[in-house]
């Protein structure tokens, strides 16, 4: 399975792509309203990044919280952007609101 980010997932998308990887899956929920957009463009730019650092490590995908409201729901997402790290379709770890590359590195180095 390709380990990148896809375009925004829809739920059947979602569920399929989480239920076939094959390890930790680094899921970034963003939003369309006019208050998530800069903060989601920003974190979809360093998702992509952080996709080809530790490619081989987790697959990391994007799902639109109007898209995926059985994700949303499942994970209790809030707002936009929020990180969820997937083992087994389980969270493991969340972060809600925006993060620096280094942020975001720790996260996961920390979680992965």
């Amino acid at each position: 399975m390709t380990r990148r980010v896809h375009r925004p997932l829809e739920n059947e998308e979602f569920d399929f792509i989480v239920g076939m990887a094959e390890g930790p899956v680094l899921v970034c929920f963003t939003g369309t309203w006019p208050k998530a957009v800069e903060a989601c463009r920003a974190m979809e730019g360093l998702l992509a990044e952080l996709a080809r650092e530790y490619g081989s490590r987790l697959t990391a995908v994007r799902a639109d919280i109007t898209r995926c409201p059985g994700a949303v729901l499942r994970y209790g997402v809030t707002g936009a952007p929020t990180v969820v790290l997937l083992r087994s379709g389980e969270a493991v770890a969340t972060h809600a609101g925006p993060m620096t590359g280094d942020e975001f590195r720790t996260f996961l180095d920390t979680h992965l």
